[in-house]
């Protein structure tokens, strides 16, 4: 690949570590990169409040795209830019009445953006009791089913502390409408509905448009399937040694894992 001109990374099990950290070397060739006048975008399933530590370890202050395609935010002006398809309250509500049988056990949450990464007047994240958090249970305000899904949300969130997210995304595709989609960014028991069309792609080309870059001179990193549509999408995509099988396959190149610098190995080639 030629020097890229756009360079795209998944945060989680990509550009951090396995203690969420961006190492030494990794911020400095992102730095370098950014510096050279290359924009680095992070796309990840996160949403915009959890983007900013890990912008900042870096100096990052252009465009991330969040909760996988659904969201576009300008983290230097901490600023909301686009929305894309919206879960509104009757598909949600379809939507876990269908999971509740394909998947029993399972609990629910939505998560919500407002203007700003975090918006006071908007509950980010409406949690029912039974959603286990595969990060840490503690974040969001606990709340009765009819909360959850009765607010437009931006994703809704399936857990299963006694299934794989391979096994639920299965379950939950036999039985989902094409009104959704179903993803996820961790395999440990959490899958990630959105509406139909709405990939870090989508959102990776919105960006790409504003800033004038063609795919083709795109390069793209990642490791969950969550990720399979950017790297596609991307003229180089990248998936790293410790992706998901079906990342590994769809890449044009495999790169070291996050825990060796994976990103840095590949982008030290330009900067």
């Amino acid at each position: 690949m030629e020097k890229p001109q756009l360079i795209a990374s998944d945060v989680d099990g990509t550009l951090l570590d396995t203690f969420e950290r961006m190492t030494e070397r990794t911020v400095a060739v992102v730095r370098r990169a950014a510096e050279s006048g290359v924009p680095v975008v992070l796309a990840s399933g996160r949403p915009p409040r959890w983007i900013p530590s890990v912008a900042q370890a870096a100096g990052l202050t252009g465009y991330a795209v969040c909760a996988n395609g659904a969201v576009l935010y300008d983290i230097g002006a901490d600023r909301i830019v686009d929305v894309n398809g919206l879960l509104e309250p009757m598909v949600l509500a379809s939507v876990v009445a269908d999971l509740e049988k394909a998947i029993p056990g399972c609990g629910f949450a939505a998560e919500r953006v407002g203007s700003s990464a975090i918006d006071s007047r908007v509950r980010n994240l409406v949690v029912e009791r039974g959603y286990h958090n595969p990060w840490g249970d503690g974040e969001g305000i606990e709340s009765a089913r009819a909360e959850v899904i009765g607010h437009p949300a931006i994703k809704l969130l399936v857990s299963h502390d006694g299934m794989s997210s391979d096994e639920m995304s299965v379950a939950a595709r036999a039985v989902l409408d094409s009104s959704v989609d179903v993803t996820f960014s961790a395999g440990f028991g959490l899958i990630e509905v959105a509406a139909r069309g709405i990939t870090k792609a989508l959102g990776l080309a919105e960006v790409a448009e504003r800033l004038s870059v063609p795919a083709e001179r795109t390069i793209a990193f990642g490791d969950m399937p969550n990720d399979l549509e950017m790297l596609r999408w991307a003229g180089h995509g990248v998936a790293m040694a410790n992706a998901h099988p079906a990342v590994l396959a769809a890449a044009d190149e495999v790169t070291g894992p996050n825990t060796e610098d994976g990103v840095a190995q590949v982008l030290e080639r330009w900067f």
